[in-house]
Formats: C-alpha cells, sequence, structure tokens
C-alpha cells in the first residue's frame, strides 16, 4: 500500500525579535502571516506563507540568542522566477546578493535579521556562471 503521508516540511527559525523578523518576512520577501500565537499580546510564535512556501519563526522568550543563531542554516526557495522574487525584494529595499547563475538556475540570497540564509532559485538555459548584471546588458 503506497499511501503519501508526509505532506511538507517547514523550517522553524528561533528569532530574536519578533518585530524584526515580521518586517523582514512580510514586508521585505512578501510572506504572509497565517497563524500566531500571542499568549501575552505580543506574537512570539508565527507560521508565514508565501506562495507554496512556508517558515514558522518563535521569539527566543528567556535570554538572549548566540549571536551565531542563524549561521550554517539555509533554506532554498525554489521558484517559477527567481529574478521577479529578486526586483520585489529589491524594490522593498532588502539588501540581496547579485543573482548568477549555478548548476542550470538563477540563485540569489538575502540574509535575515537572525542571520539565516534565505535563497530563492529558478531553472534557467543562461549560461552558467552568467551575472544578472551581465545577463541585462546583453539583452540590451
Amino acid at each position: 500500500m503506497d499511501i503519501t503521508n508526509v505532506k511538507q516540511a517547514v523550517p522553524f527559525f528561533v528569532i530574536a525579535s519578533m518585530d524584526s523578523s515580521l518586517n523582514f518576512y512580510i514586508k521585505g520577501l512578501d510572506f504572509k502571516l497565517k497563524r500566531k500565537w500571542a499568549p501575552q499580546g505580543k506574537i512570539e510564535w508565527c507560521w508565514l506563507n508565501l506562495d507554496n512556501a512556508s517558515v514558522m519563526l518563535q521569539e527566543y522568550r528567556h535570554k538572549p540568542l548566540d549571536e551565531k543563531s542563524g549561521k550554517g542554516v539555509s533554506i532554498y526557495f525554489i521558484c517559477e522566477d527567481a529574478l521577479t522574487m529578486y526586483n520585489r525584494i529589491i524594490s522593498r529595499k532588502v539588501p540581496a546578493a547579485e543573482p548568477f547563475v549555478g548548476n542550470n538556475m538563477w540563485i540569489f540570497w538575502v540574509k535575515d535579521p537572525d542571520g539565516y540564509n534565505i535563497f530563492f532559485e529558478s531553472h534557467t538555459d543562461v549560461p552558467e556562471e552568467t551575472t544578472y548584471s551581465d545577463w541585462i546588458r546583453e539583452r540590451r
């Protein structure tokens, strides 16, 4: 009997400031708040969606986080068009690495307020190692 049971994997980030993180993910990356837990009138946990992708955030309650909280953690969002996502993000003044082509995919990343690396990728037939600025220049 073949039954698909696991439906989704959702990254869970422990964060230092819910306000900073909500500003980054909602205003900067265009995530939507889907669920929240606010036991003392302030959001301490939430579930955010961007199209078919999700992340969960929980503010660390008791003591300050180690400055290395997001070090070494990367999440990759596979997009239909990563360049559209890039242009949307930079129009919101979120610092983002310049897209380039690697492994037949446009790829760029941003760092969230806690140091987590958020990558966006989409398939392309543009030659390997092409940068976005070179590609734009060549298209003119």
